[in-house]
């Protein structure tokens, strides 16, 4: 039988009650589907659910075959090993005792002598070494430890398997391994991402809504070209409701210009006499009844119309990418924005990451730090903001700028967002900060959120609001993954603002979709013989 999961009227809220989804029917077969979704709408609840981590409210799932995941984080004692995280400490133990002579016969019945052959394969097969089973594994980073969770699924070889979120920090050659993965898999998968590289791979895309579940054939490319028809769809409905609501307007005012003239003239016949009054009466209330339900069928056709319209332009705005004008920040194309000379540093003075490294920024340009994981990209960032004490060398930013890092330490988690807004711009006046905070989308109430209580994606979009949303942004802007942990929608969100800011940009980012639509123009690989980069 194939392998399927089928969910059958699945319910689940958050801890304090807030619906994910509701009476969810969805089955998941054969083949690689990615699961999307905003921030909040339950992806990863959903995955859990699926295997039998934690239970739903109401509903269930019937599933066909053996079933893996991997989590989008991995809580690690200081005493498990990577045998044990591979889930193979008991059979290398085994193997152990055989080899010295001290096993049973039950030992030597259920050996698996494949196993270290097997072990070493599916490391080599996601980027790992020849790694010693007994090491700790909190000795690794954590692109490390996501390539060790996939390995552990090749060794389970199950017929189905979940992935949480699997490219977040991987390098270029870790997300490739998760392609290679996902090509050779026979079962199914259910894959979480943002990952729009990854997406690509898909064979169906489920986007996961408030509303329910919709399901997509084909890869994210196809998915963009139907979100993209249902845009148009929604535009061409609300404009058609548009016209309905204008059409029954002109009709309104006819017929009240109509009776207007009617009475007037009658007025004036009333006034010459010849007609006897109970007539007059008796023709007054008649019409006063005929006017009196005309305008009532009129208003029900005018608020039924206005209603599909404000339905048909919350569709619209729901399917619109955010689009931001912003404030020029005045930069020269001619400026030199920052500038590093021979720079040497690191955590460990004694073994520093970065090693005499030279880099020049000019005018408005857009450069990429790429490089594979440990190859100390953030460490770069903090030597050039003075974070981090150099070892050796200078660097200096020319100009005013700003470091959103993947934390978005630069707002205060216990102001609002107005309050940080104006924290961090002081000359600012309330309409400004107001009209700055609504172009990132946040209006009215959504300006008063206290920042600490905001998703991932909603936190970087308040740093970009209060650092290059304002009158005088600041000329270069430095990010460190800004994608990380963000849904697509909050992603292009970022984007757009991104396109609209005309200052230079220093971005930390694996996402090439990501850097090809902010425009990068350069790319610094860290992975290469750090001389000259500039």
């Amino acid at each position: 039988m194939p392998a399927s999961v089928t969910l059958h009227q699945l319910t689940c809220s958050t801890p304090d009650n807030h619906p994910l989804f509701t009476d969810l029917d969805l089955t998941f077969g054969p083949g690689r589907t990615g699961l999307i979704g905003r921030n909040g709408t339950g992806k990863s609840t959903l995955l859990r659910i699926i295997a039998g981590r934690i239970p739903p409210a109401a509903g269930s799932v019937s599933m066909a075959g053996t079933l893996g995941m991997l989590e989008q984080s991995v809580q690690v004692s200081p005493d498990t090993s990577l045998a044990d995280q591979l889930g193979v400490a008991n059979d290398l133990a085994r193997l152990d005792r055989l080899d010295q002579g001290l096993g049973s016969i039950d030992d030597a019945g259920s050996a698996d002598w494949s196993l270290p052959g097997r072990i070493e394969s599916a490391l080599k097969s996601v980027g790992l070494p020849a790694l010693a089973l007994d090491r700790p594994l909190s000795t690794l980073s954590g692109g490390q430890r996501t390539r060790l969770g996939l390995a552990r699924l090749i060794l389970a070889a199950p017929d189905i398997i979940l992935l949480d979120e699997p490219t977040n920090n991987l390098d270029a050659d870790g997300r490739q391994a998760v392609v290679d993965m996902l090509h050779l898999w026979r079962g199914a998968a259910i894959v979480v991402s943002h990952d729009r590289a990854l997406l690509r791979e898909m064979d169906a895309i489920v986007e996961l809504t408030t509303l329910g579940a919709k399901t997509y054939g084909g890869n994210w490319d196809h998915y963009a070209e139907q979100k993209a028809l249902e845009l148009a769809a929604a535009e061409q409905t609300l404009a058609s409701s548009q016209r309905r609501v204008a059409e029954i307007d002109r009709k309104i005012q006819a017929v009240t210009e109509k009776k207007a003239r009617k009475d007037g003239a009658g007025k004036r016949k009333g006034a010459k006499g010849g007609t006897p009054k109970i007539m007059l009466g008796g023709l007054k209330e008649n019409a006063e009844n005929t006017s009196g339900e005309a305008a009532r069928i009129a208003n029900r056709l005018r608020t039924a119309a206005a209603e599909a319209a404000a339905e048909a332009r919350a569709q619209v705005e729901i399917l619109t990418p955010l689009s931001v004008a912003l404030t020029p920040t005045g930069l020269p194309a001619g400026r030199t924005v920052l500038q590093a000379d021979s720079l040497t540093g690191g955590p460990d003075a004694d073994a520093p990451i970065i090693r005499d490294l030279s880099l020049q920024l000019t005018g408005p340009e857009r450069v990429a730090i790429t490089g594979p994981n440990g190859s100390g990209k953030t460490t770069l960032l903090r030597l050039l903001t003075g974070a981090l004490p150099a070892s050796a060398g200078t660097a200096r930013i020319l100009v005013p700028h700003a470091m959103l890092d993947q934390t978005v330490s630069l707002l205060d988690p216990g102001l609002s967002i107005r309050d940080n807004f104006r924290r961090l711009n002081p000359d600012a006046p309330e309409t400004v900060g107001r009209a700055a905070l609504a172009r990132f989308m946040f209006r009215a109430d959504a300006a008063l959120q206290i920042t600490g209580t905001l998703s991932g994606g909603e936190m970087l979009r308040a740093g970009l609001a209060c650092t290059i949303g304002g009158e005088h942004p600041p000329q270069l802007l430095i990010l460190d993954e800004p994608t990380n942990h963000l849904d697509i929608h909050a992603i292009e969100q970022v984007e757009a603002g991104l396109r609209g800011y005309d200052g230079a940009l220093l971005v930390v980012s694996h996402d090439t979709d990501f850097l090809q639509a902010i425009g990068i123009t350069r790319r610094i690989d860290l992975g290469t013989p750090q001389q000259e980069a500039g």
